[in-house]
């Protein structure tokens, strides 16, 4: 492999000596290796849930569900800190040490215009992007005055409010963007709620809720930009959103949330046509904090008295500066790169009767560590005639540094790089592949909590990827078959343990589109994934925790005039391979089908109506990997069925 990062190099400096009459800027890996998810806000109308919309827009994604409104996604088998997740290119950490707040929750999705997916470690420009880039890019304000308003209501006592105004002239725009929403717990194919799921599966007493009617959360979120042409060159951006989320439940783990409030802060400034050695400068800074107590306050407990609750906060910031310009009719973008992550908590305990809090400095500690990062990057875009070529590379140094007595702090350094290369053979087709290397270094849950699980003497995992793919259009029909490989070298897995292991995850998705006419079209997408295990490791089960089976996205769209319909079936097979040793189990496999009808009703106003899980199928989306805490029956980890039947209506007004 440093073999081919010395190649890397080599190419990077051989595109300063071809010229060429022309400059075509190119990028390489958003044409080929990326799945670009458009008009977020207004399509995916049913809830603030993100990870359920990614999930229902591609094949390499799936959804961890812990809850119906903030869950986890897992792409092409990586999750967690595998997985880069962006906002407006701010970085925001969930504090939960179980996963009960992960990035995604942190933006609802009617404020999201478009979603980037980059598989593989084709990126450079990020600090962790080990497995995949997945970029959230929320709506931008508009000149005059504009905006909208949306009302929803669901099933399970699901309600909705949401509003948006912007405007604005050649000098300055602005936008505000506010909503609540609210639920009970959902109901499953059988008609059970979280505590009727509870009782027939034989949670103890002491875990089940006291209450089988309370809300299953209720969520708060404002959006706010400010952005100026301060001149006809420079750019001026600023954006704060606040996520206030009240009440979250998490029926197959022990706790829940009692709130998780987050705030994202972005400032950006670009210069563009400096001169010769700039063709655009930027400078970017983002802030972001999350503060998450969860307990047992809503479950009966034990004879005691009190319950504990696990407070949690984590913060990070971020700047960036990043100067484009051409040399030898080449794009190069170079650039340096920092943050600084930190991460506590600690427990304490709750007299219900008396209210009275006291400490408990002995369980479970999150002890305050931060992880400091220093980068340089560069990166190389250039034509040659039909190839496409983008390479680069970037340095890293992390310093992780912790309270925690009695072990030593870490230093991490990192050389990682990529040479994506895309041939057009003509108009319709093309063939595009990919080799890379990236790394991410271990979090401070894995290193240093108060928990038999963390392990002080991680070391950071390695991908090592080679990616191929071909896309055709032929006539109507657009298909894009690709295949991966990847090398995971000290990739960090829970084996009741953090240790450090070597595996291997490949696979190969299929996706494309056909046009019967031009207001009747069929989308299909089919992924399918292995991973193993390699050389020494816990346990003796072979396969890879969390490598989800083979999933098929299929739909069918159809426009007449002012109205769509779309008719999705989302398609799951058996889950027959898994970790039995890192506590998984065998799922059945499944099919859901949704429909979803929206229709101008006059001037300003449209009527969305859908109903997801027609058939009111009881199904099985999430394993039980031992990563999560689950609640036990016995030796068996608690598996929670999935929502049945899911009606919404939704109307908006917009102006």
């Amino acid at each position: 492999m440093k073999q081919k990062l010395c190649y890397s190099i080599i190419l990077c400096g051989s595109l300063f000596a071809n010229e060429t009459t022309t400059l075509n800027t190119v990028s390489v890996v958003e044409k080929s290796n990326s799945k670009l998810i458009k008009d977020i806000s207004n399509e995916e109308l049913k809830s603030a849930d993100l990870s359920e919309a990614l999930m229902k827009s591609s094949p390499n994604i799936s959804i961890v569900r812990r809850n119906g409104i903030a869950n986890d996604i897992i792409l092409r088998g990586q999750k967690k800190d595998n997985i880069n997740i962006l906002i407006d290119g701010a970085k925001i950490y969930g504090a939960c040490p179980n996963r009960m707040d992960p990035p995604t929750s942190h933006i609802v999705t009617n404020n999201i215009d478009s979603v980037k997916i980059i598989e593989g470690p084709y990126d450079v420009e990020n600090f962790g992007t080990l497995s995949g880039l997945v970029q959230v890019k929320t709506i931008e304000p508009k000149e005059g005055i504009n905006g909208e308003i949306n009302l929803n209501a669901g099933s399970f006592g699901y309600k909705k409010a949401s509003a948006t105004v912007s405007g604005g002239n050649d000098f300055v725009k602005a936008l505000i963007s506010a909503s609540i929403e609210k639920s009970k717990a959902y109901k499953d194919g059988n008609g059970d709620n979280f505590l009727e799921q509870q009782i027939k599966k034989g949670v103890p007493t002491a875990n089940q809720y006291r209450d089988g009617d309370i809300d299953a959360f209720e969520k708060k979120s404002v959006l706010s930009k400010l952005q100026f042409n301060l001149t006809d060159n420079q750019d001026l951006k600023l954006s704060y959103t606040a996520n206030r989320s009240d009440g979250i439940l998490y029926p197959a783990g022990p706790m829940d949330a009692d709130y998780d409030d987050s705030d994202i802060y972005t400032l950006g400034y670009t210069i563009r046509d400096l001169g010769l050695f700039s063709k655009e400068l930027n400078l970017d800074y983002y802030y972001s904090k999350v503060d998450h107590p969860m307990s047992g306050q809503l479950r009966n407990g034990t004879a005691m008295p009190t319950y504990m609750t696990n407070h949690l906060k984590t913060s990070i910031w971020g700047a960036t500066v990043k100067n484009s310009l051409e040399v030898a009719n080449t794009l190069l973008t170079f650039g340096l790169d920092t943050s600084k992550r930190n991460w506590e908590g600690g427990m304490y305990s709750t007299n219900r009767n008396t209210g009275v809090i006291t400490p408990n400095p002995t369980m479970n500690k999150m002890y305050d560590t931060d992880t400091t990062n220093k980068a340089i990057f560069v990166k190389a875009e250039k034509s040659f005639g039909n190839l496409d070529i983008e390479s680069g590379l970037r340095y890293d140094y992390t310093d992780i540094e912790t309270q925690r007595p009695n072990v030593d702090d870490k230093k991490f350094v990192a050389l990682n790089g990529y040479i994506f290369g895309t041939y057009n053979i003509n108009e319709q087709n093309k063939i595009f592949a990919g080799i890379g290397k990236s790394s991410r270094v271990p979090d401070a849950r894995e290193l240093y909590q108060q928990t038999a699980s963390s392990n002080p003497n991680l070391d950071q995992t390695k991908n090592y990827e080679i990616d191929f793919g071909y896309e055709a259009n032929i006539g109507n029909l657009n298909i894009k078959p690709k295949i991966f490989y990847s090398k995971l070298k000290d990739y960090i897995y829970n084996s009741s343990k953090f240790e450090n292991i070597d595996a291997k995850i490949y696979g190969a998705d299929i996706s494309g589109y056909y046009y019967f006419t031009d207001d009747f079209s069929f989308d299909f997408g089919l992924a399918y994934l292995k991973g193993k295990k390699d050389g020494n490791y816990s346990g003796n089960d072979k396969d890879l925790a969390e490598i989800p089976p083979l999933k098929a996205n299929l739909a069918l769209n159809y426009q007449y005039q002012q109205a769509k319909f779309k008719a999705e079936v989302i398609a799951v097979d058996k889950w027959s391979k898994f970790d039995e040793s890192a506590k998984e189990q065998e799922l059945a496999g499944y099919a859901v089908v949704n429909l979803k009808y929206s229709q101008e009703l006059f001037k300003n106003f449209e009527l969305t109506l859908g109903v997801d899980n027609l058939f009111d199928k009881v199904y099985n989306s999430t394993n039980t990997y031992q990563d999560i805490t689950y609640v036990q029956v016995g030796q068996d980890r608690i598996l929670f069925n999935d929502p049945g039947r899911y009606g919404y209506v939704n109307l908006k007004y917009s102006f």
